[in-house]
């Protein structure tokens, strides 16, 4: 062990290297057997049930509860060791997030119980055990996110690593398969709508495998079945968060840190009152948008396309807002001279590349809407609105997140000690001292005129001024009052430049606030069945109806997760400017 600390460049970091190469092989097989299994149920494969599909996924949640209540366990034997944290990793807001949608995934695992006992004749008892193993896994992973997601692993580190990336695929998986079963329920939906707008042509029968039995109790059978469909967003959005946060913890593990104070950046309304009420103002009327658009969709054939309009002018116009919004914060930072922090930072890293990666679902998306608009023989007028939501879409992600990278890698504004100390010392013809409030006091809104302090900084010119007595006493005088006037004059200049730069702080916590609250208005759509992109048919007559609703159903888990992902990177900024 001592040989290999001493030689970190030959043999100590090799098995700790392969250690990693190994286990995330291990996590990639896992993941990929799991995907084919699921693959392989939703196109009936032979031989392959649900039952078998949910034995495997139970049977990884089991072993990631073993492995998860041993560190447990190890963690309270070596309480009193002192341990390295990742301070970037786990931020609190981000364990709030996800205990909230934990807490609607425990609801969700009720009603599937509530369902399997009304279909209990005929559903296999896996669908029964499954949601009670989730439970059991989904309360014991938040606490454990809750008190070790900021842990640097430094024991035990080969066995640490499969545990962790083994619990990373086990909710990649999970959110995988609940993805498929909420995208197969919505199918036969859109397929409907299609047929109203008058597409007649699409004849393909989608199975949502549906039970072959009768329910025990009709009113409760369309409580659960209804109510599990509308909670599965948020089951989506809990896996995906617990894979992210599961993810940096693998990174740390043996990670060296450097031990320094870390500031604490908690949000404040103060000074976004602005950004706050325009975003209001757009979750509003998203949310109006969305319940008037899953009213009128499906009902006619003019209802529909009125739906859609309304639907593509109201993303338009929220679009060109955020551009907008986002190329102002860009011109701030493009007029000052600040560095960049480059510094190893696994969280970090993992933000920004999550960033760009998920928004390639949206770009896909949108550049088959182009295309296809482009290329249809007969345009539909609904259809002319969505070839500027398309630009605007792939344009308003390409600037959100040149912001959010950069803000994140900004490092915080600091403030020399010795203009944090000035003060101006003004001596008047009647030899009366007037103190004006330095920078600190007046950022944290003091004075030291309340303490009848005098600034140590002149200390020694007032007391030698006293001690050469009237003699010196004009000359001294003059200097004075000459290096009070050129003091004054660069108090004013640093005044005026600390104005502009509370200014351009307030601009960009209003445009980062504005832009969280529309991300969340345009995560709600796409995350509750408002998705043009099944509805509108355009795409489905260039394309052919099953390899667009390919393309869709792969697309728009990437997409829904960006717009959640950029609220949360947003929120950070926030607290962080």
């Amino acid at each position: 062990m001592e040989k290999a600390a001493g030689c970190p460049a030959g043999g100590g970091s090799y098995p700790q290297k392969n250690a990693e190469i190994l286990s995330s092989q291990y996590g990639i097989n896992l993941f990929l057997a799991g995907l084919l299994l699921t693959f392989a149920w939703a196109v009936h494969a032979v031989g392959i049930s649900k039952s078998h599909l949910l034995s495997y996924l139970i049977t990884l949640m089991l072993i990631q509860l073993l492995w998860m209540l041993w560190y447990l366990c190890r963690s309270c034997t070596q309480r009193r060791l002192i341990r390295d944290k990742d301070t970037h990793a786990g931020a609190r807001w981000l364990k709030c997030g996800i205990t909230l949608f934990a807490v609607i995934t425990l609801i969700l695992d009720s009603f599937k119980i509530g369902y399997y006992i009304d279909f209990s004749n005929c559903l296999s008892p896996t669908e029964g055990i499954f949601p009670v193993t989730h439970a059991v896994h989904t309360i014991l992973q938040v606490y454990f996110l809750w008190c070790h997601a900021k842990d640097i692993i430094q024991s035990f580190k080969t066995l640490e690593r499969f545990g962790v990336i083994h619990s990373v695929f086990t909710n990649l998986l999970l959110w995988t398969n609940g993805v498929l079963t909420e995208s197969k329920h919505q199918l036969n939906e859109h397929k409907e709508r299609l047929i109203t707008l008058g597409f007649g042509n699409i004849t393909i029968v989608l199975d949502d495998h549906a039970p072959q039995c009768n329910c025990t109790t009709t009113t409760l059978c369309s409580i659960f079945s209804q109510g599990i469909y509308y909670l599965y967003p948020f089951n989506i959005e809990y896996h995906i968060l617990a894979s992210t946060m599961l993810y940096v913890l693998w990174k740390n593990i043996g990670r060296k840190v450097e031990h320094h104070q870390q500031h604490k950046t908690p949000f404040k309304f103060h000074g976004i009152t602005v950004g706050m009420i325009f975003g209001l103002i757009v979750l509003t009327s998203t949310i109006a948008i969305v319940v008037v658009y899953l009213i009128q969709i499906g009902r006619s054939k003019m209802k529909s396309e009125l739906a859609l309009t309304m639907f593509y002018l109201h993303a338009i116009f929220v679009l060109v807002l955020m551009c907008t919004a986002g190329v102002v914060a860009l011109l701030i930072y493009r007029l000052e001279d600040r560095s960049l922090d480059n510094s190893k930072n696994p969280a970090r890293k993992l933000d920004a590349e999550l960033l760009v990666g998920t928004a390639a679902g949206s770009w896909l998306l949108s550049w088959g809407s182009i295309l296809a608009i482009i290329c249809a023989q007969a345009h539909p007028k609904y259809t002319w609105y969505n070839l500027p939501y398309s630009v605007l879409v792939i344009i308003e992600k390409y600037i959100q997140n040149l912001f959010i990278i950069e803000s994140i890698h900004r490092e915080q504004e600091k403030v020399n000690d010795d203009i944090k100390t000035l003060r101006i010392v003004t001596i008047s013809r009647g030899s009366t001292l007037s103190l004006t409030p330095s920078y600190k006091e007046i950022y944290n809104g003091q004075t030291a005129c309340d303490h009848g302090e005098v600034p140590c900084l002149f200390k020694g010119s007032i007391s030698g001024r006293e001690r050469d007595g009237s003699g010196g006493g004009a000359r001294e005088e003059k200097t004075q009052e000459k290096s009070s006037v050129m003091h004054s004059a660069s108090d004013f200049s640093f005044y005026s430049r600390n104005s502009v730069t509370n200014n351009k702080r307030r601009i960009l916590k209003n445009i980062a606030a504005f832009l969280f609250l529309c991300n969340l208005s345009l995560w709600i759509p796409p995350a509750f069945g408002c998705r043009p992109e099944y509805d509108n048919g355009l795409e489905e007559i260039v394309f052919g109806f099953e390899p667009w609703i390919i393309v869709v159903n792969l697309a728009m888990p990437f997409s829904i997760f960006y717009r959640m992902h950029s609220a949360a990177s947003l929120f950070e900024v926030n607290c962080k400017t």
